[in-house]
């Protein structure tokens, strides 16, 4: 198991936290997705190490902007 944890810029309500957490829920290795929606935090759990790439892609169509990662 791996996680990661990212800041997410432009989320303003429960809505776009859902959006965010749907698409990134898609990506394949991807079990768990949480979102702190007043800090930006993204933590995703997966079954390994994850493309930051893909992660970004992800958090993108769902109309957001990955502005870091630790």
């Amino acid at each position: 198991m791996t996680t990661s944890t990212y800041t997410v810029k432009g989320m303003t309500c429960g809505h776009c936290a859902s959006s965010v957490k749907e698409e990134v829920g898609e990506v394949a290795g991807v079990t768990s997705v949480e979102i702190e929606l007043e800090s930006g935090r993204l933590t995703v759990v997966s079954d390994g190490p994850v493309d930051q790439e893909k992660i970004s892609g992800a958090v993108e169509e769902a109309g957001y902007e990955l502005v870091g990662s630790s």
